[in-house]
């Protein structure tokens, strides 16, 4: 017997996700030098952008039997 294809749990780990955790938000403003990790209230944070990062397509390199083929 196979599982729905909606419980399974892999699926849900690819999506992008626009709401960060806590830790998440803390370490981007630290990273961006907004929060002081020792100094600052950790309730009531800014809100931190989290853009998807598109990566272009790989070109598919033609073999030597494509190339013949072209010419001809």
């Amino acid at each position: 017997m196979s599982i729905d294809q909606s419980l399974k749990s892999s699926s849900g780990l690819r999506q992008h996700r626009n709401v960060l955790t806590r830790a998440e938000r803390i370490a981007k403003l630290a990273e961006q030098e907004r929060f002081d990790t020792e100094a600052d209230n950790p309730i009531g944070l800014p809100k931190v952008a989290n853009k998807k990062v598109v990566t272009g397509k790989k070109v598919k390199k033609k073999g030597p039997k494509e190339e013949g083929e072209d010419a001809a």
